[in-house]
């Protein structure tokens, strides 16, 4: 297994002779404004700073050198209009519901299937997982989302939480899964008087303390203009909580091998 943080909460994942693109915010830096009134969203931080606020870190023939797509959901920060153009409209794609599918059959995509807790792609194992996209009234605007847990016989398992919080479904996922491998979105991103929207440090940490054994990577990073905890933030707590060994905190472009 390979995991490689692109930008944001895109991902590349190699696992079992198979790549896959996770969450593809494909856009040039400043491509589209600040996520706020403009978007149709409450205001938040860096209201000046157009998104992506970083560039790719890698070549579009890299992101695009992949078997299959996963869409955890289709905001904007997740699925751009720059991917909807780029991917080839026949790549293998899965989507967390039937609204989803519709969108994405909407704009050309022939080739897309709703993941279940059953999916098999290649002989890998895809179980859709629950998430909680934040906490409190957010909860009104925020929408569904879902997680991926990755088997196959030659791999770790691997689970890629996507955008959620802590919460009891993340718990019930770790106990039943037992994930050696745990990417979480990790940047405390959240609108001006409300709750974060995807976890932050504490949730990290809950994290850690539920799966002590597993290595966790956190992404989803300073990647658009609305996140609120940053990558230096972060190591600093997890070296006062004693896990630096069990967090890692991957700058755009750098990967990990298990």
């Amino acid at each position: 297994m390979n995991i490689k943080q692109i930008r944001n909460a895109t991902i590349i994942v190699s696992y079992a002779n198979k790549k896959f693109l996770i969450d593809p915010l494909l856009a040039d830096k400043g491509t589209f404004p600040a996520f706020g009134p403009e978007l149709g969203f409450p205001a938040s931080a860096r209201p000046d700073k157009r998104n992506p606020v970083v560039d790719l870190p890698v070549s579009m023939d890299e992101i695009l050198n992949v078997d299959a797509v996963i869409a955890t959901h289709l905001h904007l920060d997740h699925f751009d209009e720059a991917a909807k153009k780029i991917l080839p409209k026949d790549i293998k794609m899965f989507v967390q519901n039937e609204e989803d599918f519709k969108e994405l059959q909407n704009v050309g995509f022939k080739n897309i299937e709703i993941l279940t807790k059953n999916t098999t792609f290649e002989s890998i194992k895809l179980i859709k997982t629950k998430g909680q996209h934040g906490r409190g009234k957010i909860l009104e605007l925020s929408g569904n989302v879902c997680g991926v847990i990755f088997k196959h016989s030659t791999e770790k398992t691997l689970y890629v939480a996507g955008d959620t919080v802590w919460y009891d479904g993340v718990k019930n996922v770790l106990e039943t899964y037992t994930p050696e491998v745990i990417a979480v979105n990790s940047g405390a991103n959240q609108f001006i008087g409300y709750e974060p929207l995807i976890m932050g440090k504490e949730d990290v940490y809950e994290v850690c303390k539920a799966s002590p054994d597993a290595k966790v990577i956190a992404t989803h990073m300073e990647g658009v203009n609305h996140w609120t905890l940053s990558r230096k933030e972060l190591k600093e707590f997890v070296k006062e909580k004693g896990i630096s060994s069990n967090v890692l905190i991957p700058d755009d472009g750098e990967d990990y091998t298990f």
